[in-house]
């Protein structure tokens, strides 16, 4: 079997090559013929014998194939940190990284391995705090998408590494960011509609945003909610609220707090203020809400949403 962590290193060498040539040399989203004979090289170069390992082939096929989605979820999760003001070393492994945590066989390469093999990377290959870098970006990236293998255990023959133990964390110390969401609601020709919003992590979710200190939960949702898609809102109820322990490349771990309401509104189109983080915005019939990717955390908040609203 070939030695997937070796194969990633000749993937990220040949990324860090493709990376360097002009603009209008790169056929991004497919792997041409320039790809392929570079990878050919440092495959002989640095892994002779594996010249036929079809696992670099598709993963540096799948990155080429996703770069400019994975480019917007580094942005999305690195705010403070622009795609080109990342080392190139640095922002390859992310697209490494992510592309085997986003769209991977997890039955192959678990979403946990995918990180440390990333992290290890960037400790080879990468700056002094590259590794802590990589560690946050991805880490922010698994906790939106619900820590899909949680509790997943090593089988016997896998090695344990540093990385894989969780220092326990005293959220009474972290700093708090206070968000409202509201998931709004209207009528259109005699039918229900629900306002949501699409992350660049693929999934439909609740709009919301910041609350600062002082200041009124359902106040601060109904600004944020205007902000954010245009629309002014009444607040009926309340619907819920969760915390959760938040990683930042750069700022390190928060404690949020999110407080989420049901409001309604006068049906209009909606329109998406610019944001690094979200990139669609639409109303969905109650009936197509069951079809849609969304966090676990929200389904139950949708359903109080529906039998508030049924009871009416």
């Amino acid at each position: 079997m070939a030695n997937r962590h070796l194969s990633r290193s000749i993937v990220l060498q040949t990324l860090f090559e493709w990376d360097f040539l002009p603009a209008d040399k790169k056929n991004a989203g497919s792997i041409d013929e320039d790809i392929k004979n570079a990878l050919k090289r440092n495959l002989k170069e640095f892994a002779p014998g594996l010249e036929d390992d079809v696992f670099v082939f598709s993963l540096i096929d799948q990155i080429l194939k996703k770069q400019v989605m994975i480019d917007k979820i580094i942005e999305a999760s690195a705010p403070d940190w622009p795609i080109d003001k990342i080392s190139v070393v640095d922002r390859n492994i992310l697209r490494i990284g992510l592309t085997e945590l986003l769209f991977g066989d997890r039955t192959q390469v678990p979403p946990k391995v995918a990180i440390n093999e990333a992290i290890e990377l960037a400790k080879t290959f990468g700056g002094e705090n590259s590794g802590k870098f990589v560690n946050g970006v991805l880490g922010a990236v698994y906790k939106e998408i619900g820590e899909p293998d949680k509790g997943h255990q090593k089988s016997s023959n896998q090695k344990k590494n540093h990385s894989d133990v969780k220092e326990p964390v005293d959220i009474s110390k972290l700093p708090i960011e206070k968000k409202g969401g509201a998931l709004v609601y209207t009528k259109k020709d005699g039918q229900i509609m629900f306002a949501l919003v699409h992350d660049v992590f693929g999934y439909w979710t609740i709009s919301k945003g910041g609350i600062a200190e002082g200041e009124s939960e359902e106040e601060a949702t109904k600004r944020e909610i205007k902000k954010e898609i245009g629309l002014d809102i009444n607040i009926e109820a309340k619907l819920g609220a969760n915390e959760y322990v938040a990683s930042h490349p750069e700022k390190g771990k928060s404690l949020k707090k999110v407080v989420y309401f049901l409001g309604n509104c006068e049906y209009k189109e909606l329109v998406l203020e610019k944001s690094g983080g979200l990139d669609g915005a639409r109303w969905f019939g109650m009936e197509e809400v069951p079809e849609l990717r969304i966090y676990n955390d929200i389904i139950p908040l949708i359903a109080k949403a529906v039998d508030i609203i049924t009871k009416k």
